[in-house]
């Protein structure tokens, strides 16, 4: 059985409100059997080299925390803080293997822009992953969902192109899952046959349509997702707000 867990937007500016509400959760997830932990993205609010180094201390954790930036994020900067690597242009993209399971972190950012795309090299990259163990299972992970989710704000900025990627997630069975942030709330749909699980915002949630009141909710509780993967291949996801 697998185990992780799924956090988003965590939107980390230097100050001690969100760094509270993302010590939270952490906190409550370092109290958890798990294998992992994943953040799907905007984990800083601006780029800033000083709140990726307060990025560092809040997702501090005994499991392994596995990232993949979001549009507030900046790739020379997160590589610096986050992956100790030279600063770089290039997409973020990182494969894990935890458990046996692949987890690919892509990264669907326009460097300048909010919506999200794919770059060609980061779908060929993912294509390689899925097929080196095709008996693995593997879920696929980036920040922007690449479906609309009934929230006209995040859908004007979701993933475009999303049909080049439906036609990598079909050729590889062994993809148990896509999972995403962005869209500040929890949600469930498909996408290329396979279930599209978004992750709820940790620095507010996004209203619903008809809602009263901003777009964002920033007095919600923050929440996370988590994820089990039995002997089976069933995923079931429970999602919990602290």
């Amino acid at each position: 059985m697998l185990v992780f867990a799924q956090l988003s937007d965590t939107h980390l500016d230097g100050g001690g409100h969100r760094a509270e509400r993302t010590a939270r959760v952490m906190a409550h997830l370092d109290g958890l059997p798990l294998d992992a932990v994943l953040v799907t993205g905007d984990i800083a609010d601006h780029g800033e080299p000083a709140e990726y180094e307060q990025a560092v201390k809040a997702l501090a954790s005994r499991h392994p925390v596995l990232m993949c930036p979001g549009n507030h994020d900046a790739r020379g900067p997160y590589r610096a803080a986050l992956l100790g690597e030279p600063p770089s242009g290039d997409p973020v993209d990182r494969a894990h293997t935890v458990a046996g399971a692949l987890f690919a972190m892509c990264d669907s950012t326009i460097p300048g822009r909010p919506g999200g795309f794919l770059a060609d090299e980061t779908l060929t990259w993912l294509d390689e992953r899925l097929a080196a163990d095709p008996g693995a299972p593997a879920f696929v992970c980036f920040h922007h969902p690449p479906v609309r989710v009934g929230i006209p704000y995040v859908d004007g900025i979701r993933q475009s192109g999303e049909e080049r990627l439906a036609a990598v997630i079909e050729r590889h069975p062994r993809v148990v899952a896509v999972l995403c942030g962005h869209a500040h709330t929890a949600a469930a749909t498909t996408f290329a046959g396979r279930p599209l699980l978004v992750a709820p915002g940790v620095v507010s949630t996004l209203r619903l349509p008809g809602e009263a009141g901003d777009v964002a909710d920033e007095t919600a509780p923050p929440g996370f997702a988590l994820h089990i993967l039995d002997g089976g291949g069933r995923l079931t996801t429970h999602y919990r707000t602290l």
